[in-house]
């Protein structure tokens, strides 16, 4: 809040001598301690210009009088309207060390519509218990004081104004049945966090009309505190400008120190238009923070941008006004708008832009585009994480139908107003700004589009669509699992079989597996598998089919296959023994005569023939319940025990008789009968 200043010091002006508590600067006279107590809110001093004055151009110097420990201090004169030609400036002692600060100017062009007595901005000099002043450049103006600003002194406990009032905006929500949660607040420390005093406010809060512009100010304070110390600073500016300059109640809407911790200002309500004192002839309508410091060589820091941008968003977004836009006001009268003069500001704006001044800062002002954009950009970066409850395939999302969708954004949560889910654009959930996902919710059948829309603060919006295919049914075996026997060899362990099935899903289906006796990935599409299962005992093959919603089918089929051997088959004609150990229990029967045969009666849904194959095997005819079934060649390329020549399978289980007839082929009429395999 403070104007640039083109006037140099004029030369070597007269040091001032101070008086305070503890050691003193070269030159002073030694005082007495004062004894230990409480240092009140505000010590004003005087500064009467002494009969002899200095000569001309030398400037002018004070003695002051004791003092009591202070943190804050400025200087006020009797008539708001007159201004200072020179330089105020002044050094403190640190108390406890005695230490003495350089010279500081104080910035005394902060003029306010409510000032009782003209007054300089104050300047953070943390615990001091002494004060030296001086004056250059001009003649003091008439009632010119110190006013020294104790922020910790004792302050009676009075309930706020804002206390336990609820925040609200401009626009009241239309109703919903989804209920909307509550616009956020920006997290900030409340006045009764910060003990503000109560005690001295005059009056009510007045309130003004919707937020148009948003101004940022600094507090030219100095940058030379820790954080720790920020809550005594707003103190200390309250205290200076209620107690010293005659305001109703500190004049800034919010503040903010160097860390990025947000103080409520004002009181009155931090969600509503309360009417401040912090820009002259542009109070109405309008709300400001004021960044701790003096930023006119100094940046603030990215966090101090968010939070300058969210605050900015929260009281401009409220009422629809785009933060990164332009307005047209009209001025109420200040030093560089006159009365009624029409004003195009940024609706986030320097102090500058309405009054001359260079608050807030060239390198805070220089980073205000920033915090536009910031404040009044769309989130960024919204990506939907997952949907839980489903399953991604082709870029489209598989469920039974509850869902609960998740999503990340870039934007930082204090930008955020809320987050909400739409299904097929009617509103179906909205979470606050600190969830990034919702709570589960459930769709009907079909092909929904769901979307994940972020509000921003300052009234923008971004959103992200999916696709989400509801499902509710379980795939269906058209055919279940059925076995048979097929071709291969037979061993002691294992029978070769082939199992088929047929399975499908209505919507898509997700995978087909055996599960049983092994695992195996049956594939969406195949149909049959060529598997085993060991001789002479009962074995369950399990298929289980799952869509991609998650909904599971399995089908079973149990069956053993039995080995009879060549011996308990009924033969007829000439047969010998055979024995080697590459045949099943190392013995078969060979043929070769004509029309000798050997036939075998069993109950199954399946049957093979197992024959040892040769370069010189022979052929053999089947016949099946008297039926004729053709004729089978035995020959291969090398001779290969074992194997399953022939089979037939029925759909039920039911009593067959299978015969073999050795047709006594010319040049190879031998054949090696090693047994039947059939399923029960």
């Amino acid at each position: 809040m403070h104007r640039n200043r083109t006037k140099l010091l004029a030369a070597s002006g007269l040091l001032a001598v101070l008086a305070g508590t503890g050691g003193v600067p070269a030159g002073a006279v030694d005082r007495e301690p004062a004894r230990a107590e409480v240092a009140p809110a505000l010590q004003t001093v005087d500064l009467a210009v002494g009969s002899s004055r200095p000569p001309a151009g030398r400037g002018y110097g004070w003695l002051l009088p004791m003092i009591k420990p202070f943190s804050l201090i400025g200087v006020t004169w009797e008539n708001p309207r007159e201004t200072v030609d020179g330089v105020v400036q002044v050094r403190t002692r640190a108390a406890g060390s005695g230490r003495w600060t350089g010279w500081q100017t104080l910035e005394t062009d902060g003029r306010a519509p409510g000032d009782s007595r003209g007054a300089s901005d104050p300047l953070w000099v943390g615990a001091s218990d002494g004060v030296e002043a001086r004056m250059t450049g001009g003649r003091p103006p008439a009632g010119l004081r110190v006013d020294l600003i104790n922020p910790d002194a004792p302050t009676p406990i009075l309930e706020s104004a804002a206390t336990g009032r609820r925040a609200v905006t401009g626009r009241q929500a239309p109703k919903a049945k989804i209920a909307l949660p509550a616009r956020p607040v920006p997290r900030m420390v409340t006045r009764a966090g910060w003990r503000a005093n109560e005690a001295i406010v005059k009056g009510t809060p007045e309130y003004t009309g919707p937020t148009q512009v948003f101004f940022v100010h600094h507090t030219a304070t100095g940058n030379g505190y820790s954080c720790s110390q920020s809550a005594s600073i707003v103190r200390g500016i309250q205290a200076y400008q209620v107690r010293s300059r005659g305001w109703d109640d500190i004049g800034y809407n919010f503040l903010v120190d160097k860390c990025g911790t947000v103080f409520e200002g004002r009181g009155g309500g931090v969600g509503r238009t309360v009417l401040g004192a912090h820009t002259m002839g542009f109070n109405a309508d309008a709300s400001s923070i004021a960044v701790i410091g003096n930023y006119g060589g100094v940046r603030v820091t990215p966090r101090v941008r968010t939070v300058i941008a969210a605050v900015a968003a929260y009281k401009l977004g409220a009422y629809g006004n785009a933060p990164n836009g332009r307005v047209v006001l009209t001025s109420g009268g200040g030093n560089r708008y006159a009365l009624g003069r029409k004003a195009t500001l940024w609706r986030i704006a320097g102090h500058r832009d309405a009054g001359l001044t260079a608050c807030p800062g060239n390198a805070l002002y220089a980073q205000l585009p920033n915090i536009r954009a910031v404040a009044g950009g769309a989130p960024a970066g919204l990506h939907v994480l997952r949907i839980g409850g489903t399953a991604l395939a082709a870029r489209r999302y598989f469920t039974r139908g509850l869902i609960q969708p998740a999503w990340t954004t870039t934007t930082p949560t204090v930008l955020i107003n809320r987050f909400e889910v739409w299904v097929d654009g009617v509103l179906r959930v909205a979470t606050p700004n600190s969830r990034r996902s919702s709570v589960p919710f459930r769709l009907t059948p079909g092909s929904h589009d769901v979307t994940v829309r972020a509000l921003h603060l300052s009234g923008r919006s971004s959103s992200v669509s999916s696709r989400v295919i509801v499902d509710p049914d379980a795939p269906v075996f058209a055919a279940k699992p059925a076995l048979a026997l097929r071709p291969g060899t037979v061993s002691s362990r294992a029978v070769p079989l082939r199992m088929r099935w047929d399975v499908r899903d209505a919507v898509s289906m997700g995978s087909v597996t055996l599960t049983g006796p092994l695992t195996i990935n049956l594939g969406n599409t195949a149909r049959s598998r060529d598997v085993a299962a060991p001789p002479n005992r009962a074995t369950q093959f399990t298929v289980r089919a799952v869509d991609r919603a998650g909904n599971a089918n399995s089908a079973s089929v149990t069956r053993a296959p039995w080995v009879v051997s060549e011996v308990s088959a009924r033969r007829t004609g000439s047969w010998r023994a055979l024995r080697n150990g590459g045949y099943l229990g190392g013995t078969a029967v060979g043929g070769s005569v004509r029309g000798a045969s050997a036939s075998w009666t069993f109950s199954g849904t399946s049957a093979a023939l197992v024959f040892s194959k040769g370069p010189r095997a022979g052929r053999v005819g089947v016949f099946v319940d008297g039926r004729p079934q053709g004729m089978v060649d035995l020959r291969s390329a090398s001779s290969a025990p074992r194997q399953v020549a022939w089979s037939r399978s029925w759909p039920d289980s039911g009593s067959h008789t299978v015969r073999v007839v050795v047709e006594g082929t010319r040049g190879r009429p031998g054949v090696a009968l090693d047994g039947l395999v059939y399923l029960k």
